[in-house]
């Protein structure tokens, strides 16, 4: 692909191509508009000049994906949108700079591959597989100071921000980390790109580390008779002369929160081809719960862009605010456009989702549902820690296809904070992490993950109930978690 160049902030006549072809937004003001509007959770940078600095070294930098990769992503959210696909997402809640090799992106990469293998087979669908990668730099917090000891500092903000270290150098924002934070993503995309081109997303290969995982679980005979359809399966692929190993298998996207306007303005481009402007941190940027005000400069932003745009909608989501978001965000609700992530708790999503998914299937969108299943079931743990627990992510996420089943839509995917560690940061699932455990390897810069393990139970039991529903006959009925083994409605939260 030729070049991509970045538009002039001040030219306001800049016409980008229809919203019918590509998602591209309509023709409006100048891409800056955002700057005018209330921005939230933007740090207070300390030293403007540094921040000016940095931003025009990140203007004329190469771009870190290409706008064909964002319409391609479009495409395949287009099938989720129609039910045709469904879409994983998962990755770490807040990635590090110390944290990036090529190890630790094998790990993340090997869990979402296994996961989609189970969950492709299960759903007899294609799974769209994007990371929470390569631009996950950067948190919201819920205040902007934190006290310990009668100290109080800024709030760790993510390593594009600030460090977590409790110590004023620490915690003073510093524009630099943006350059840093820039270079750790083409990293990171260069690892990915070369172990999905190198065959490591062969799906014989990923299969055999599914079997691997299985002969290590305690759940192994529970998911045994799953695994050898699979086998199966991949001998019939073989036998007809076909390969394991296609462009479908090895495409894997990368997406992160678009928090800090300053770097993902400084990363917008336009694609000669087609005129249109895209975010190029990222194939898909989604808006979150606490940025997704309408007036505000988040939503400007994402609306003047032509990525794939994900929203997160917690429990007070109101309907009239989520039709607003998808005029503003997909007027010519074009299929993939837009995800709605939500994110309700186990204890809410059946009763707040439905009147959400009803208005908007009401409007004729068809936008991509997914279940976020871990902000909405974060607790403390008496040890301090927080947690999650692997039976109410997995109750969530049985709720929410509950809610699709009964009014007949498409549960699209599952939105996950995971990893390909060992980590002991959630408790439950088959090799059982407890609440003593957490202390072991508690290694987290934010919220808690699920591990490789409990990441694979959960990509069986979702499979379990996909199956399920598969062999219902006409689907005459909705099919509800009382009606499949081992999905009842989990105990109450611990801690």
């Amino acid at each position: 692909m030729d070049p991509l160049k970045r538009p002039s902030p001040t030219d306001s006549s800049e016409q980008p191509g229809s919203p019918g072809q590509g998602g591209g937004p309509p023709s409006g003001p100048s891409p800056d508009a955002w700057r005018a509007l209330p921005a939230a959770q933007q740090p207070d940078w300390p030293d403007p000049a540094a921040l000016h600095t940095v931003l025009s070294a990140l203007s004329s930098a190469p771009p870190l994906v290409f706008a064909k990769e964002c319409d391609t992503l479009l495409d395949r959210l287009g099938e989720v949108a129609r039910g045709e696909a469904f879409l994983l997402q998962g990755g770490d809640c807040a990635e590090t700079l110390d944290t990036v090799s090529a190890e630790s992106v094998r790990g993340k990469l090997e869990v979402l591959l296994q996961m989609a293998a189970v969950l492709t087979y299960a759903a007899g669908l294609p799974v769209v597989k994007v990371g929470r990668i390569a631009g996950q730099y950067a948190k919201p917090r819920s205040r902007p100071t934190e006290t310990r000891d009668g100290v109080t500092l800024p709030s760790y903000r993510g390593d594009a921000v600030n460090g977590l270290a409790f110590t004023a150098e620490a915690r003073t924002p510093d524009p630099a980390r943006l350059e840093r934070v820039y270079h750790a993503c083409a990293a990171t995309l260069n690892l990915l790109r070369a172990f999905t081109s190198g065959g490591h997303a062969d799906l014989h290969r990923v299969h055999e580390w599914n079997r691997d995982f299985l002969s290590l679980s305690v759940a192994e005979r529970r998911y045994e008779r799953l695994a050898d359809e699979i086998d199966a399966a991949l001998a019939f692929i073989r036998a007809c002369g076909m390969s394991t190993s296609t462009m479908r298998t090895t495409e894997v996207f990368a997406s992160h929160e678009a928090l800090l306007l300053d770097y993902e303005s400084a990363l917008v481009r336009t694609d000669p081809d087609t005129g249109r402007r895209y975010a190029l941190s990222g194939h898909l940027l989604w808006i979150g719960e606490r940025t997704r005000r309408l007036d505000g400069a988040h939503v400007a932003f994402a609306a003047d862009v032509s990525n794939p745009i994900g929203v997160k909608l917690g429990p007070d989501a109101a309907v009239g605010d989520v039709l607003a978001l998808l005029d503003r965000l997909d007027p010519a609700r074009t299929p993939g456009r837009l995800t709605f992530i939500t994110r309700m708790g186990r204890g809410l999503v059946r009763d707040r989702l439905p009147a959400l998914v009803e208005a908007v299937r009401a409007e004729g969108a068809r936008v991509a549902w997914v279940c976020d299943p871990m902000h909405g079931n974060t607790f403390t743990a008496p040890s301090g820690h927080k947690s999650r627990h692997f039976d109410d992510v997995l109750d969530e996420i049985t709720g929410f296809f509950e809610v699709h089943r009964a009014l007949g839509t498409h549960p699209g995917g599952v939105h996950m904070e995971l990893t390909g560690e060992d980590v002991t940061e959630c408790l439950g699932g088959s090799n059982e992490v407890r609440s003593d455990d957490l202390h072991l390897r508690y290694q987290t810069a934010c919220d808690p993950r699920l591990n490789r393990a409990q990441s694979m139970d959960l990509a069986f039991r979702v499979a379990e109930w996909l199956s399920a529903e598969k062999r219902q006959p006409g689907r005459a009925r909705p099919v509800r978690a009382a009606d499949l083994p081992g999905f009842a409605r989990a105990a109450a939260p611990v801690g």
